[in-house]
């Protein structure tokens, strides 16, 4: 199996920081600090997609904010 097959076959999870930004993460290793699991866990391909699904608004919380204090 080549590094590539390997990484499409990774069980991965999605991931949400304060800022709402979402990622993707190998499941089973700790999550890096300032982020946590969504609960959301699949193949890579599947966490993408969930990903593209619930990501509407790609811009930080902070500047969402902002801009609706703006307006």
């Amino acid at each position: 199996m080549t590094t590539a097959e390997e990484a499409d076959s990774t069980t991965c999870a999605v991931v949400v920081n304060d800022e709402e930004q979402y990622s993707i993460w190998p499941a089973g290793n700790p999550v890096p600090a300032g982020w946590r699991p969504t609960g959301f866990q699949g193949g890579k391909a599947e966490c993408l997609a969930h990903v593209a699904e619930i990501w509407l608004d790609m811009r930080p919380l902070s500047l969402r904010r902002a801009s609706a204090d703006a307006a």
